[in-house]
């Protein structure tokens, strides 16, 4: 059984509008899903992700009226997006530096070039350069160029007060395994890289050991939880039969329409999710005009007249 990289990454915004304007008329992403939170319908649920909504390139948002992040330790502190190796990184850094967009330095994290960068809720993003042939599915209506474009997630960056409960929990659990030479102090902390699948930027976690730093509190600017992909439902139930297995509480399966899920949290309390690629987004809109409209799953159709009263415009 192996997960085969990150499936998705849910955060927070208090500003729907705003965060719809940033993440795809700046970044260039394509919106593929607009729902809702499936447990409060009152809130926006919004996908954006590669130009055919493929697994592992989705960063989502439920919107809630949430004060700032607090930040700290037991919680997902930087968000991997992955572009193409070569000239990309220093284009983006142009691209953002004349959109006003706050950034860091480019510099090498785990050998890739990165470019640490922070949305306008304060949401901690990096660029990062992926040289995986061949990969990417880029929109036509983006207005990023092709050949810049973001390919998807990864790596996704955990801090945690000591590497032990939570590297037992990755390993043993999930089946990870650390990739080799990847123990380095960095500006952060003492940085540990753990590999899925086939490894490679779109399947690599690091989590950081920060002893130093209090509880950090979730809110707008924030990460909610992050999930992992499972290829098929036959391996999703596996999935939920280990979990049980290994007395690991977890939340029994989900079923999200777009995908099933599964979620726990790991031993530093960070929320995992295991979500299936199957079915997809397109399982109820055609692929051309994804996010065009607000979809519900079947289970809410029956209220949508209340919801869509209870929504915000966009």
């Amino acid at each position: 059984m192996q997960l085969t990289g990150f499936h998705h990454l849910t955060a927070v915004t208090a500003d729907a509008p705003g965060n719809l304007r940033f993440y795809t008329g700046v970044l260039g992403l394509r919106l593929v899903k607009k729902t809702v939170n499936q447990d409060d319908v009152s809130a926006y649920h919004l996908f954006y992700a590669d130009g055919k909504a493929s697994p592992g390139t989705d960063i989502t948002f439920f919107d809630w009226p949430a004060p700032p992040e607090r930040r700290g330790s037991r919680s997902v502190i930087r968000t991997g997006l992955r572009v193409p190796a070569g000239s990309s990184i220093d284009w983006w850094r142009q691209r953002l530096d004349g959109a006003g967009v706050k950034t860091g330095k480019i510099q090498s994290v785990e050998g890739r070039r990165t470019l640490h960068l922070e949305d306008p809720e304060g949401q901690r993003l990096a660029l990062v350069e992926d040289d995986t042939p061949g990969a990417g599915n880029p929109w036509e209506r983006s207005p990023v160029p092709a050949e810049h474009q973001i390919r998807g997630l990864g790596p996704i960056t955990l801090s945690v007060p000591a590497i032990g409960p939570t590297e037992r929990v990755l390993t043993t659990l999930m089946n990870m395994r650390r990739k080799e030479g990847s123990s380095n102090k960095s500006g952060d902390g003492s940085l540990h890289a753990f590999q899925m699948g086939a490894g490679g930027a779109a399947a690599e976690l690091h989590v950081v050991e920060q002893p130093q730093l209090s509880m950090g509190r979730q809110g707008a600017g924030g990460v909610h939880h992050v999930a992992f992909r499972v290829p098929t439902v036959e391996e999703y139930k596996a999935w939920a039969e280990r979990l049980g297995e290994a007395g690991m509480a977890n939340s029994g399966p989900v079923n999200r329409y777009y995908f099933q899920s599964l979620y726990f949290r790991e031993h530093g309390g960070i929320l995992f999710e295991l979500a299936t690629d199957e079915p997809g987004f397109a399982v109820d809109e055609p692929m051309e005009t994804l996010g065009e409209k607000l979809a519900l799953p079947p289970f809410l159709e029956g209220r949508r007249a209340e919801i869509e009263a209870g929504l915000r415009p966009l």
